[in-house]
């Protein structure tokens, strides 16, 4: 019978320093999430909010990522206690929370994690992050295991950036550089060169302020740039552009 608490290697590897080369999952489908979190990837997400993907559809790709290489975080529809208390329950340890805009926003985030005094955190006696109730002490020591990642990614929230990241519990900031493009007057193009250096401005002040920085980008030079920054959590493609790109370069060889 297992009853030890997972351990957050994601969370630790960012603590320590250490890289991690991620994916984005938007197919919503555990059978493709099988597929590639054991492909050699760090962490993976699981997207919920630019995705048709809902509570029970990720409860069986978290199933279906053990074993694999990648640590599973789960980004989240709003930064809504509810939800946040749902995902917890089902056994995600990592986090990542969109458009946070304030201090008090991300306070909100943190405590919508943590159990109380600390926090908001409904209760539940026996969750699947509890390992069913065999995890001994699960609210006392499920803290250290969980991971909260925050995007910065509107003009307010760069104003208010330090702010945010000084927050107690606020384990990373992650740049949306999608809709970071469109509050900055840019939208659907993140590789204007105003985007470009306004998105290394904001990861340079995440790592000024002590935090580790994420982002995501398919374009390979452009992830190697921000790995060679200091970026340490960088996803680097999705399972999406994968099979669209893949079978749209397969089909071309045999009609083109």
């Amino acid at each position: 019978m297992n009853s030890t608490l997972p351990v957050n290697t994601f969370k630790r590897a960012i603590k320590s320093g250490h890289l991690q080369i991620g994916l984005w999952s938007i197919l919503s489908n555990h059978m493709t999430v099988e597929i590639i979190a054991g492909a050699g990837f760090d962490w993976l997400v699981l997207d919920t909010e630019h995705a048709p993907n809902e509570l029970p559809m990720v409860m069986m790709q978290l199933q279906a990522a053990t074993g694999g290489t990648a640590h599973p975080v789960v980004r989240v529809p709003w930064n809504d206690t509810v939800d946040i208390k749902r995902y917890l329950d089902i056994g995600v340890q990592t986090l990542l929370i969109p458009s946070i805009e304030s201090a008090d926003e991300a306070r909100a985030a943190v405590a919508a994690t943590r159990y109380p005094p600390k926090g908001v955190r409904g209760y539940s006696a026996a969750p699947r992050a509890a390992l069913y109730g065999r995890v001994k002490g699960y609210p006392q020591i499920c803290e250290e295991e969980i991971c909260v990642l925050l995007q910065i990614e509107t003009r307010k929230g760069m104003e208010h950036l330090e702010e945010i990241a000084a927050v107690e519990g606020v384990d990373g900031l992650f740049v949306g550089p999608g809709d970071l493009s469109a509050a900055l007057g840019h939208v659907g193009d993140p590789k204007h060169p105003d985007m470009l250096a306004a998105i290394d401005q904001t990861l340079a002040r995440i790592r000024a302020a002590g935090k580790p920085a994420g982002m995501l980008t398919p374009d390979e030079k452009l992830a190697r740039h921000y790995i060679g920054t200091g970026c340490l959590f960088v996803a680097v493609g999705s399972d999406l552009g994968l099979l669209a790109r893949g079978s749209e370069q397969l089909a071309a060889k045999f009609k083109g």
